[in-house]
């Protein structure tokens, strides 16, 4: 077997963006996360955002941009009888 391959397994802060440190064991000498046990969503049972990129307004934004739209477009009842028109005004033109 090769001799000194391994890395060092070391005493390891790991520290959340809540502020709590944990210790463990690895190979590295620190270690920052963003969400841990004690704030996570799953574990305390209360809801928070931690947004540090701006995803979650972007997609609120997006979703009442959709609402919007979605509200001003034509019906799909009112291109229909369009089309229905369409069709009469093209059998008029063929018979006459």
């Amino acid at each position: 077997m090769k001799k000194d391959i391994h890395p060092d397994y070391v005493e390891t802060t790991i520290t959340c963006s809540c502020g709590a440190t944990f210790k463990t064991g690895a190979t590295k000498d620190s270690m920052s996360i963003e969400t841990c046990s004690q704030c996570h969503p799953a574990y305390t049972g209360k809801k928070k955002i931690v947004d540090s990129t701006g995803r979650v307004e972007r997609f609120k934004n997006l979703a009442a941009k959709a609402q919007k739209a979605q509200k001003s477009r034509k019906s799909v009842k009112d291109k229909s009888t369009k089309k229905q028109e369409r069709a009469k005004k093209q059998a008029e033109k063929i018979q006459a």
